[in-house]
């Protein structure tokens, strides 16, 4: 009884923070629009605005200090694991992910990339060993680029809002920030069967170790793309924003536009043999 009161406890408590964050990203772009502009997202000169920068610089910092401390350290161990093993993770992720771009595709009209998608994640679930390996793309099904709900929210107008840096996560706006929010009050299918619902199959730990793993995994390959960036930068917080600015607005745009310094729709652009 009482371990099932303190699970119920930890479920309010993580709805609550998810409202919570919702509520604070619709404040933000309530405020976004106090300054009589007609276009809340933009300045004049069409960049996103950073609405909240001195707060944005200290997360940033925060965030810099606990991937000093913590992720970059691990993803160098990470790095370490034979390349079956690390190709096979990625391998893994990338399918399940397709669980939320699927449905972003249906949202986005696109329904031939909804087919293809979901021809290739039965293929790659099946015939590739719950995701480990990819003969999709040798049968033709690798034209495969992720969506989001953010993404969605983008190509139905919906404009980015202030510029966020969120602790943890990094770089996001406010629509992109609510996208998240909506992925996980029922959006995400792998959030639902794990966090969401007991299902006796998979628990809380699933997830977050997914999260966690797709996390390492990516800092694993841009270990040299950040540390150039950041050797490069006059203002790396600066640099980063507009990066990410641009890699959300090219994949937004579905745009084969190559992303400065990094040019693959996740960044992931060193070798990981």
């Amino acid at each position: 009884m009482i371990k099932d009161v303190t699970i119920e406890s930890i479920n309010i408590m993580k709805k609550g923070l998810i409202l919570l964050l919702l509520a604070f990203s619709l404040s933000v772009n309530a405020h976004a629009g106090t300054d009589g502009q007609n276009d809340l997202s933009k300045n004049p000169n069409g960049e996103v605005k950073d609405c909240f920068e001195g707060i944005n610089r200290g997360v940033f910092a925060f965030n810099q200090a606990l991937d000093q401390l913590i992720i970059e350290p691990v993803a160098k161990g990470y790095r370490f694991l034979p390349s079956p093993i690390r190709s096979g993770t990625s391998n893994f992720l990338s399918n399940l992910s397709l669980v939320v771009t699927i449905p972003n595709n249906l949202l986005q009209g696109e329904m031939g990339l909804a087919g293809k998608n979901s021809a290739r994640f039965v293929v790659n679930s099946t015939v590739g060993i719950l995701g480990l390996f990819d003969p999709a793309s040798k049968m033709g099904l690798n034209s495969y680029e992720k969506e989001d709900y953010g993404q969605t929210l983008g190509r139905w107008g919906v404009n980015e809002g202030c510029y966020l840096v969120l602790p943890v996560l990094g770089p996001s706006t406010v629509r992109d920030t609510i996208g998240d929010v909506v992925g996980y009050l029922g959006g995400d299918p792998w959030y639902n069967v794990t966090v969401r619902n007991d299902t006796h199959y998979f628990s809380d730990f699933d997830y977050y170790a997914s999260v966690a793993t797709l996390g390492i995994d990516f800092r694993a390959k841009n270990i040299e793309s950040f540390e150039n960036l950041e050797k490069n930068s006059l203002d790396f917080y600066a640099s980063v924003k507009s990066l990410y600015l641009q890699d959300r607005k090219r994949k937004i745009l579905n745009s084969d536009e190559i992303t400065d310094t990094l040019d693959d729709s996740d960044w992931e652009e060193i070798d990981t043999n």
